[in-house]
């Protein structure tokens, strides 16, 4: 496992939303729509810097294995999201093997495309929950979303230069 994500895998997920959230932060933290478009409001361009991205055997350990369904192996992105080069957001997606077929191959050759610009353009997104959770002092969250009824989980770490905080100033 690289450094660069060990808050990422540090993230510790709340059982019910924590009282101590302002309103703004809950507005970043529980977004329904893509992150990426929220991101581009803030800066002039949003890319993904890949850390780690590949198949890896179900017999790794992935914390995100238990809200996905069995498989012997999953595909595994991890990438640090900037804002005009700027980090403000760790990502990790897990994807089931058998989520990868038809148009969902393309989740396997996003390349530096943000996440949130192939997924929200799909109409056949959906998302069952978001959970909120905390890294010292940095805020995340982890979402189960399906594509045609197929499921991946994206986990995502709110770096200290993201505009999630710049707004609590």
């Amino acid at each position: 496992m690289s450094d660069a994500l060990s808050p990422l895998r540090a993230l510790r997920f709340e059982a019910t939303i924590p009282e101590e959230l302002s309103a703004s932060l809950l507005d970043w933290l529980l977004l329904e729509d893509s992150m990426t478009k929220r991101f581009e409001q803030y800066c002039s361009r949003v890319t993904a810097r890949i850390v780690r991205e590949g198949f890896f055997e179900s017999r790794i350990v992935l914390p995100e294995a238990d809200m996905l369904p069995e498989s012997s192996r999953y595909w595994l992105r991890e990438v640090v999201l900037c804002g005009d080069d700027e980090p403000w957001l760790l990502g990790r997606t897990v994807v089931p093997e058998s989520t990868l077929e038809g148009p969902e191959l393309a989740l396997q050759r996003l390349g530096t495309t943000p996440l949130g610009r192939y997924l929200f353009s799909s109409s056949s997104l959906t998302r069952d929950f978001i959970e909120i959770g905390r890294s010292s002092e940095q805020w995340g969250r982890r979402s189960r979303l399906r594509l045609a009824g197929k499921p991946l989980v994206l986990t995502e770490l709110f770096l200290p230069a993201s505009p999630l905080y710049r707004e609590e100033k």
